[in-house]
């Protein structure tokens, strides 16, 4: 049992909790850039890179739509 026990221990820490700290860095990285992209759109004069990818953006949606 010993073996058996310390092996399901191990497995349960090293992938459960490394599986789970791995996705609360990757949400956190998202909810940032989500944050980010808001304050940008909410500001007065718009960045370089704000006004280069709306007509990108603006095209995507306009595909999407088209689709049934």
């Amino acid at each position: 049992m010993g073996l058996f026990y310390w092996s399901f221990v191990g497995f349960f820490f090293g992938f459960f909790f490394g599986v789970g700290c791995a996705l609360a860095v990757v949400y956190s990285i998202y909810v940032h850039g989500y944050r980010q992209a808001m304050e940008d759109s909410l500001l007065d004069e718009k960045s370089e890179r704000y006004r280069t990818m709306l007509p990108k953006v603006l095209e995507s949606f306009a595909k999407r739509k088209q689709k049934p």
